[in-house]
């Protein structure tokens, strides 16, 4: 009964601090000329000026660093840095509340960003005021920024950028930064509701996370009565986290493999990889800044055995040059002999793609349990994803665009 009741209180709690600034006066009734009452217009234009003179001009949000940030109380023009700011955006469809973009969107349409397919036309009409990336430092052009001067910057910044950034500047910065833990976890509302309480957009942040926990509610359940000893042995590879890597670089609490309950080969390493920087965020109250992605030795993978092996397509030129080197090594493996290896779309760009983490997660899905996902047709379930977060489907410019699922062979 709790989780039911959580998004309703908290697209009402949304609501709060654009009602705090106070909203003008419904109009007086018109007197009724035969009533012979004198009309009390100049009494009541009088009390509206002094009730609007009497509103606070500005209300506080908390970002997930818990900075309390003083913002105007009405929002009307942001500017989105960073990991994650853009697509929230997108997301929350208030691009058009952007003045200002990162080259990266600015200069090319990308299917790594999900967003980019649906607002690439428009970004690339605005001024720049970034270079983007990921990385979570302060890499926002303040001179261009301030003279926009935008309401607001969103910004996927870490603590002290975003600081920097605000006193560069002199405008307000709200940190929306995100790091995946786990399969779309609590971090990510939190940043969507941070983001909709400072552009008024909570109903819509309601509408999306209601969709997404469905999406999550759905893959658990197809595979929660499920035995661990009857389930296959995965490992996801060539992941791209902060880069692009080969074979031996994998994930722990891999999200797609997560959402589905899958038996992730490399979560022997959960606890040594995360597990400190899990219990900070815990602690803190602020948002999660560990690494789930690391590279593995290459005998580890060759104990591991695993049944079924993921791979990113944008990064086997690498996979195929390690290949090259050390065929052997390759061909030892079971999923590679019986030709179990398949495609896992890249999901992180600046960033994880939450349309694309649902997809890949469907998909684990289909090729781990072919039985419980059976009713499930991939490019069907994607188009409904990605209408959902940002209004369109372009299933087929992602798989264009080499976010494509398949079997794939390593030495081809």
């Amino acid at each position: 009964m709790k989780n039911r009741i959580l998004p309703a209180f908290a697209a009402i709690a949304l609501t709060m601090p654009l009602a705090a600034c106070g909203s003008p006066k419904a109009p007086a009734p018109s007197p009724n000329p035969s009533s012979g009452i004198e009309s009390p217009s100049r009494a009541t234009a009088e009390e509206d000026r002094q009730a609007q003179a009497d509103l606070p001009e500005t209300r506080l949000v908390t970002d997930v660093w818990n900075r309390q940030v003083e913002i105007p109380c009405e929002v009307n023009s942001i500017i989105c840095l960073g990991s994650m700011a853009p697509r929230l955006a997108a997301y929350l469809d208030v691009v058009d509340m952007m003045v200002a973009a990162e080259d990266n969107d600015i200069e090319t349409m990308s299917v790594r960003y999900d967003y980019s397919p649906v607002y690439h036309g428009q970004l690339k009409e605005l001024p720049s005021a970034g270079p983007g990336g990921g990385s979570g430092e302060n890499n926002g052009y303040a001179e261009q920024i301030i003279q926009l001067q935008p309401d607001v910057i969103l910004a996927g910044f870490n603590e002290d950028a975003a600081d920097e950034l605000q006193r560069q500047t002199g405008i307000p910065v709200v940190s929306i930064r995100y790091r995946t833990q786990g399969f779309i976890d609590e971090g990510f509302h939190r940043a969507m509701r941070v983001f909709a309480e400072t552009v008024g957009a909570g109903e819509r942040c309601e509408k999306v996370l209601s969709y997404i926990d469905a999406c999550k509610e759905d893959l658990a359940g197809r595979t929660a009565d499920i035995p661990d000893g009857d389930k296959l042995k995965a490992y996801t590879g060539a992941v791209t986290f902060n880069g692009r890597h080969g074979f031996a670089f994998t994930y722990v609490n891999f999200p797609p493999f997560t959402a589905v309950n899958a038996k992730n080969v490399a979560d022997s390493f959960l606890e040594s990889q995360t597990g400190e920087a899990a219990a900070a965020a815990a602690e803190s109250g602020k948002a999660y800044i560990g690494n789930d992605g690391f590279e593995v030795d290459l005998e580890q993978i060759l104990q591991w055995d695993p049944d079924i092996i993921f791979l990113d397509p944008g990064n086997m030129d690498l996979v195929r040059d390690e290949y090259n080197h050390n065929p052997g090594y390759f061909n030892s493996l079971r999923a590679v002999r019986e030709g179990n290896v398949f495609t896992m779309p890249s999901s992180n760009a600046a960033g994880p793609n939450i349309t694309y983490l649902l997809i890949n997660a469907y998909y684990a899905g289909i090729i781990l349990y072919p039985e419980p996902f059976n009713d499930i047709d991939l490019e069907k379930k994607a188009g409904e994803i990605m209408e959902q977060l940002l209004g369109q489907s372009f299933f087929d410019e992602m798989e264009e665009g080499g976010l494509y699922y398949g079997t794939i062979a390593i030495g081809g």
